[in-house]
């Protein structure tokens, strides 16, 4: 049976952990819960026993004869953080142990996820983000909280992600093969785009697609968890952004571009993935207000369309002769009769001149919106893999096999 300590810290958000203990139970995992002092100052003991169905791991001189400070971390598959405040991370990048939590943290041989909660001004202070980037060095993987309503009428970031987004990046922490992957993408940093684009035709209408952005969604959060730092940007997609990213919000596939541009410009990553399914149609114009039956006189509507700007091929060209960032696309293809998905993708990683190209049949409407996939893997070289009926984590963690394999 898979083992978690759920450290809680003295935040008011402690009161979601106890949503989050939920789902990681309901997860089929066994939870010890380790909360501060403060904590229990916001959830009891109780509470934690009875959902968890454990006794409370307060402190390190109960049951002292188990040596609980050195035990639970070690026996632990996994720790998580949540919330965490200032004062903790403060702590733990200075390996002060003064509690049974952080004697933990120290003692840990799993994966570490930690989840800041607190006022924005104390998240955004050069001390905390000193410090979350000492605890990211060291192979912690700390979340950026969400940007919400705070203690209060305060809002801003500061506000701890969603419960069941955390229990996600956990039971990504924990999938088989996370412990031959570990944290081989520390210190990569990598843009991902996700989702589809819309292109409007009047302010009611528009041309789009059917990606739901999973594809996208399951390569940050299996990078996030091998340790990479994310920056996503999103288009129309039908989940929650994962925690932990930077997310730019687009709608078209102009405000797509230029934003694959900044992030590519500003942040210097070491790889770029065009995941997002970019329109290749836009109407040339866009009429104001919504366009009716009536003002048409009961014509039909003409549509008329221009193709869009290549993002990926532009991408790469002014990459020019430069190594760094590994550019990856995405083919959603519908091969026509006799023609094979992989003569499809080979011409268009040529065509495109990425260094990786990931394809995949959409003929019927298949892989949109599914929890599975199939996907051919595509470089210079010819063919790196062929995965079919996979998960979208295991398809992404297929691609980053590849990559860090490469490097």
């Amino acid at each position: 049976m898979t083992e978690i300590v759920l450290g809680v810290t003295g935040g008011i958000a402690a009161y979601k952990a106890v949503t989050l203990l939920r789902e990681l139970r309901e997860s089929g995992v066994d939870v010890t819960v380790v909360p501060t002092s403060s904590a229990l100052n916001f959830v009891g003991e109780p509470t934690w026993a009875a959902l968890s169905g454990r006794p409370v791991a307060t402190d390190v001189w109960t049951a002292a004869q188990d040596v609980p400070h050195v035990r639970l971390g070690q026996q632990a598959d996994a720790v998580v953080i949540a919330p965490a405040t200032a004062d903790f991370l403060a702590r733990a990048a200075h390996g002060i142990a003064n509690d049974l939590l952080t004697n933990v943290l120290l003692t840990a041989h799993g994966p570490v996820i930690i989840a800041p909660a607190m006022h924005t001004e104390m998240w955004q202070h050069p001390a905390t983000q000193a410090n979350v980037r000492t605890l990211r060095e060291r192979g912690a993987i700390v979340l950026d909280p969400d940007d919400g309503r705070l203690t209060g009428a305060d809002s801003g970031p500061g506000r701890l992600p969603d419960p069941s987004l955390i229990a996600d990046m956990v039971r990504e922490l924990l999938r088989s093969d996370r412990s031959r992957t570990g944290l081989d993408l520390a210190g990569t940093h990598i843009v991902i785009s996700a989702g589809g684009t819309q292109e409007p035709w009047d302010d009611v209408r528009f041309l789009g697609n059917r990606s739901s952005g999973r594809q996208g969604f399951a390569l940050a959060r299996t990078a996030l968890a091998r340790g990479a730092s994310v920056t996503l940007v999103v288009g129309n997609t039908e989940d929650p952004v994962p925690p932990g990213c930077t997310v730019i919000e687009i709608g078209t596939a102009e405000e797509l571009r230029v934003a694959m541009h900044d992030a590519i410009a500003g942040q210097d990553p070491d790889v770029v993935v065009m995941a997002a399914a970019v329109a290749d149609f836009r109407p040339v114009t866009s009429g104001e207000g919504k366009i009716t039956k009536e003002s048409l006189d009961g014509a039909a509507p003409q549509l008329i369309l221009e193709q869009t700007t290549d993002v990926l091929a532009e991408i790469v060209a002014k990459r020019g002769s430069a190594t760094r960032p590994v550019v990856v696309g995405f083919a959603a293809e519908t091969p026509h009769d006799g023609e094979t998905l992989a003569e499809r993708a080979q011409a268009k990683l040529a065509r495109k001149g990425c260094d990786y190209l990931v394809a995949n049949e959409v003929s019927g409407g298949a892989v949109f919106g599914e929890s599975s996939t199939s996907i051919l893997i595509l470089s210079a070289e010819g063919e790196r893999a062929h995965l079919t009926g996979v998960s979208k984590a295991d398809a992404a963690d297929g691609l980053w096999d590849i990559i860090t394999a490469d490097r």
